[in-house]
């Protein structure tokens, strides 16, 4: 019998790639590994699916303050355990010493391309930005200073909701707010809220679907009860993007998406027709010179023309709509689609625009050129 000597196999030692710690992550949306450096560059986005990453609190405020223009508002006001509820000391501790964040919200006041503003900036890190009682404090004491200065709001959105180890005292930081920001809409002044991923519970039932203008971010979860709560409770599988800010825009209940390139210069124009200017008051002078410079294209007669000829001409597929006279009147126009009761009529056009210096609301019905 032949016998055969077992091969010896020599372990080589395995050679390991290192790479420096946080040099790769992870995107949640199409699972790729980016390059962490490519994803900053692209405002912190999958530069492969375009979903977008959650901002730290000094991230976003980068983003959209003007540099060296934020000033922090009420640090420092101290959280409560009003039910002796086991353990969230060290859960309020552990994001101010790791990430060194007052609270799940930062409030002050800032400029956005020279335009003054209020601003509040929720974080998720701190508790999923949960609301408690510091955070209700912390947005009711900005909008009223916003109210006394007589300056426009701005909230970033950003909150798992009411936090639960406070109970009832998280709960009445919903009728708070709401007071608050009713004082400051009585005084006639400007409320933007801004809804990032995710925007659900309390704060959603509260401040953050109060907004004279609501913008969004693209893909942000916009919700209530979250879409597996839901789903258990009625038994029924829920449409494709539900509660997402793309849906919420069909539903009404959003103005805007926006993307993150183009915030900046969104905030600012708008915060911009709302404020009052010297050069806005007195327009008549504007529109006489205007009106005496416009071209008087001479038109066919109507008697001159025959029945099928004026049919012809109404139905013209070349003959503007709402949307060209807008286009071509308004340099600046902003169109804005929450009815925040049903969904976004497409024959209706609204929004703000200025002409002459003068801000405008814009209403057109706008006719299609297809049968869609």
């Amino acid at each position: 019998m032949l016998k055969f000597k077992k091969p010896t196999y020599i372990s080589l030692p395995r050679k390991e790639t290192e790479l420096p710690e946080g040099l790769w992550i992870k995107c949640d949306g199409c699972g790729e590994m980016l390059y962490k450096e490519d994803v900053v560059h692209n405002h912190y986005s999958c530069y492969k699916c375009g979903k977008y990453f959650r901002l730290s609190t000094k991230r976003r405020l980068r983003l959209v303050a003007d540099k060296g223009s934020f000033e922090e508002w009420d640090k420092g006001l101290e959280n409560s355990n009003p039910l002796d509820y086991p353990g969230y000391p060290e859960k309020i501790a552990y994001p101010k010493d790791r990430w060194k964040i007052d609270e799940a919200v930062t409030t002050g006041k800032c400029t956005i391309h020279g335009e003054e503003t209020v601003i509040a900036v929720c974080d998720t890190r701190f508790l999923m930005g949960s609301m408690g009682y510091v955070v209700g404090e912390k947005i009711t004491r900005a909008v009223e200073k916003a109210t006394e200065m007589k300056l426009p709001v701005i909230i970033f959105t950003c909150s798992g909701g009411a936090r639960m180890q406070e109970g009832m005292v998280s709960l009445m930081q919903m009728a708070k707010t709401s007071a608050a920001i009713k004082k400051h809409s009585d005084a006639g002044l400007l409320y933007i809220t801004v809804l990032t991923d995710p925007t659900t519970g309390g704060v959603t039932a509260s401040f953050a679907m109060l907004g004279d203008i609501i913008l969004a971010e693209p893909g942000a979860l916009i919700g209530f009860a979250g879409p597996r709560v839901i789903e258990q409770t009625i038994g029924q599988k829920l449409p494709e993007g539900f509660q997402r800010s793309e849906f919420l825009l069909k539903k009404g209940f959003v103005d805007a998406i926006v993307n993150r390139t183009d915030l900046k210069d969104t905030l600012s124009e708008i915060i911009r027709m709302h404020t009052p200017g010297e050069n806005r008051i007195n327009t008549y002078e504007y529109y006489l010179k205007k009106d005496a410079a416009i071209e008087r294209i001479p038109l066919r007669n109507n008697e001159d023309m025959t029945a099928w000829e004026k049919v012809q001409l109404s139905r013209s597929i070349t003959r503007p709509a709402a949307l060209d006279y807008v286009k071509s009147i308004f340099k600046d126009f902003i169109e804005f689609h929450g009815d925040r009761y049903y969904g976004d009529d497409g024959a209706i056009v609204g929004g703000i625009a200025t002409i002459g210096g003068m801000p405008v609301t814009v209403i057109a019905q706008q006719k299609g050129k297809s049968t869609k």
